[in-house]
Formats: structure tokens, sequence, C-alpha cells
């Protein structure tokens, strides 16, 4: 258990454990989910300044991994396809890829994000941009790629990682050519964001994904 935790923290981490463990023990034994969660920790406590909610973000991410692993592994097969969105900080344009991903796609299709260089916090003006479309992403974090979601992953989309984003053989590999929103004002990301969205309907049209049906363009009523 990490020292960087509070004693109230780590009892958070420990009641998650059992969570992830009800929920995978079908797949992973307890051990190995302390593994990955710990193993996750780790890695959120390097770059987040979100200290306060790191157990509960801990498990979040933990259950991406275990769900990821236990696809590349063919124990989880729900006939899904996934797709991975990755740039260098994880914190603007694969985050509203990834919004816009499970907006449109639902419960169709499985979507992660990651980065080579996670930032400490989502861009401010990319959550903004995002909330303009009825779009939440304010509760996602920056986080780093692993081999358990490369693996799983039917779809690897790149924005600007070049040659730190993992190559795995096997995989359909597409490169968006997009401006780094960092640091630009909120007219810049909107015109970063659009080209998003466009090309994550194109990218689900390709994969044969109808928009769900339950909602509308992003920002309508439907």
């Amino acid at each position: 258990m990490s020292t960087d935790l509070t004693l109230d923290q780590q009892l958070a981490v420990q009641t998650a454990v059992e969570r992830l463990h009800e929920e995978f023990s079908s797949h992973y034994n307890a051990t190995t989910i302390e593994r990955v969660m710990h193993s996750s920790l780790d890695e959120l406590l390097k770059s987040s300044t979100m200290t306060n909610f790191v157990p509960l973000l801990a498990e979040r991410f933990t259950r991406d991994r275990l769900h990821a692993l236990s696809r590349s592994e063919g124990t989880h097969t729900d006939g899904k396809q996934a797709v991975l969105f990755l740039c260098v900080e994880n914190a603007g344009r694969s985050q509203m890829a990834l919004g816009f991903f499970q907006h449109y796609a639902g419960d169709q299709a499985v979507g992660w994000s990651g980065g080579s260089a996670p930032a400490t916090a989502v861009n401010p003006v990319a959550i903004e941009a995002m909330a303009e479309l009825g779009i939440d992403i304010s509760g996602e974090l920056p986080k780093p790629w692993t081999d358990e979601t490369v693996r799983a992953a039917d779809v690897v989309i790149t924005m600007g990682c070049g040659d730190t984003c993992p190559i795995f053989p096997g995989k359909k590999y597409e490169d968006w050519a997009l401006d780094d929103p960092k640091g630009a004002d909120i007219e810049f990301v909107r015109s970063v964001r659009d080209g998003i969205e466009q090309r994550v309907l194109n990218l689900l049209g390709e994969l044969g994904i109808g928009p769900n049906p339950s909602i509308g363009r992003a920002g309508t009523d439907g």
C-alpha cells in the first residue's frame, strides 16, 4: 500500500479491491486484482493532482484494465469492438475523442483512452468545449496507456504521440492529424473538438456502428 495515502484512503482502496474481486472473481483471484489496483495507484500518483479522489479513480482505472485483460485473454467475449484513443498527455484530444465515442456508440462498443506522458489534469478548456455540446468529461483523468488496453483494442487511434505510441501486431492503427489544444483559447479548442467529432462519426461508420439511437447529435435534443 502506498505511503502517500492517508489511512482513510488506504481503507477505501482495500474496499475497492473487495468490490473488484466480487466483479471479476470468475476471471481473476484476489492477488491479481490487488496487484493491478496497486499498479494503477502508482501510475496515478505519479501525475494526478486529484489526490483526494485517487482511490475512486484508481478503481475505475483498474476496472478498465481488468476488462481489457479479460478481453485480450479471451475470457470475456461480448462481441463488441474496442477502440483505444491515444495522445501525449491524455488531457485534450484523446479525452474529447473518447467522450464523443461513448456518446455516439453508447453500449454498442467499448472505448478507452491513454497517454504516453499523462498530464496532471484534463484540459479545462476541453472540458468547457465538450460541455457546450452536453458531454461531460470533467470526471475523467489523464492516465497512461497500458499493455492490457492496447492488446485488447481492435482499433488504436493515435493523435500526436509519434514514436512513443505503442505498436502491437494485428491491430488496426489510424493516425488523426489534429492540432494540440493545450494552452489554446476556447475558439481554437472548439475547432479541434469539431474535427474530432467528425472523425469519430466517420470511425463509427467504418466499424458498422450506428449512432446510439437514444440520442441525437451532440448538443441537440435528438
